[in-house]
């Protein structure tokens, strides 16, 4: 894979300035021969849907009393492929003076899933040689049976990998790899037709927008700083005043509300080495506007290679905040490694080193799982990156999980010690710099690499499947 430099997503840029510029909304109707009453052509209600029912689904993961749980799998089905009306919107919901305006998914909009819109290849680096679509219907099913998510005897937190994966295999494939690329060519979803029979908005103006919801950044993101916007995500009480775009004293899970990797641009930023979130957004905006202009007539061909090009800034990197996120998850997993050997060591609490071991092993494993999902094959990139990583934490024993038997339970065999597994969270931080190029660098330990690299190197460290 090309070493990547994107130099709009390094421009460095103030955390505490406000950038001046327009909201993702309000753009007009430019549907020839619309007689319906939309002043506005903005729509990507059926994403901020999906959006709710993944921070919805993650909350369902955490559930489990330990033991087969059909009641909590239905339900959590229910949120996965179900289309069904009555689902409540658990994630996000009220908190103190953060209010939220919707309570039900049906709310935003109807009948909407997230199997559907799933990774349709197959994911080398999870067992059993599944789809995209598979591999989240298999998590929940484990989920559901397990103790609030987590399973210690595979070193799996299944709320982190069903919310880490599903943010890559449906939003980040959809985006990406979908809208952004097959249907922005010139027979598909013209710009000279209405989407659908009486709709306000033209094929390439709904595209784009459902792009720009599967991204999961409030309409207001460019007006606010990145530190603001990480706050919404956080839902905290002061940033309801960041959030409410219209004033009237409540969030919006629709337009006003920060989701999935646009939450995780913003906190990469916030550290002010990187300017991902407004980079993006504003290609967004830029590219909306460009259709705007149109006027609902069909895209030249210079101007859909303009809009292909603000796609690519969109996905170029949109890829790095989840290379980061691989990045920082992988550093966290390495210093947790330190703190559990420490505790095994000292007669410590080594059960609850080894939780917060699973924790991050399982977001830097979703991350890594949903870096593979976009529009690009990683190809030598993914191999490393699933060898490194394995397909479970080196557990106590010094084993891991290798595969999956014919009813679909866990095979573990002996793998490598953790302090060669350290070594491995080493090399796929070095391997995120040198094939992405990352900036922010979350909990950057590649200083240690050289020293373990030495300390090791009498014995072997293999780069496991």
């Amino acid at each position: 894979m090309k070493l990547k430099v994107l130099v709009s997503a390094v421009v460095m840029a103030s955390a505490t300035n406000v950038i001046a510029a327009q909201n993702y909304a309000d753009f007009p109707v430019t549907v020839k021969g619309y007689e319906g009453k939309s002043e506005n052509s903005v729509s990507y209600t059926g994403q901020a849907a999906r959006q709710v029912l993944h921070t919805s689904l993650k909350k369902l993961a955490g559930k489990g009393n330990g033991q087969a749980n059909p009641e909590l799998k239905a339900n959590m089905l229910a949120y996965f492929e179900g289309e069904g009306a009555g689902r409540e919107i658990i994630s996000p919901a009220t908190k103190g003076a953060f209010v939220v305006a919707e309570t039900q998914v049906d709310e935003l909009s109807k009948k909407k899933n997230l199997a559907g819109k799933a990774y349709k290849g197959s994911v080398p680096g999870w067992p059993g040689n599944m789809t995209g679509q598979e591999v989240l219907g298999f998590m929940i099913d484990k989920a559901s049976a397990s103790n609030k998510g987590y399973d210690p005897l595979t070193g799996y937190d299944y709320a982190q990998l069903i919310s880490k994966f599903t943010m890559g295999a449906v939003f980040y494939n959809q985006a990406v790899d979908n809208y952004l690329d097959e249907k922005l060519e010139a027979d598909t979803k013209p710009n000279s037709k209405a989407y659908g029979e009486g709709k306000p908005y033209t094929g390439k103006e709904h595209v784009w927008d459902e792009a720009f919801g599967y991204f999961g950044a409030q309409a207001n993101a460019l007006n606010l700083t990145a530190d603001q916007v990480y706050k919404v995500a956080k839902q905290k009480e002061d940033a309801l005043v960041y959030a409410d775009l219209n004033k009237d004293g409540k969030v919006s899970l629709y337009n006003e509300m920060t989701y999935a990797h646009a939450y995780y641009a913003a906190g990469f930023d916030k550290g002010g080495k990187t300017n991902y979130l407004h980079t993006i957004v504003q290609a967004f905006v830029d590219g909306r506007q460009l259709i705007a202009d149109a006027n609902g007539e069909a895209l030249t061909d210079q101007q859909r290679n303009k809009l292909k090009g603000y796609a690519k800034t969109i996905s170029d990197n949109w890829e790095m905040v989840i290379a980061e996120a691989v990045f920082k998850y992988a550093g966290s997993t390495y210093k947790d490694l330190q703190k559990l050997n420490e505790a095994i060591e000292s007669n410590g609490d080594a059960a609850k080193a080894f939780r917060t071991y699973v924790k991050h092993w399982s977001e830097l494993k979703g991350f890594a799982l949903a870096l593979q999902t976009g529009k690009d094959n990683l190809g030598d990139t993914a191999v490393k990156l699933n060898r490194l990583i394995g397909y479970s934490p080196v557990l106590l024993g010094n084993t891991q999980v290798a595969g999956l038997d014919a009813k679909g339970n866990y095979i573990q065999a002996s793998s490598i010690n953790m302090k060669e597994y350290m070594l491995h969270m080493l090399k796929v931080q070095k391997l995120m710099v040198d094939q992405f190029s990352v900036q922010a660098r979350g909990n950057d330990v590649m200083a240690d690499l050289g020293d373990l690299a030495d300390k090791l190197s009498s014995g072997n460290s293999v780069e496991n499947d």
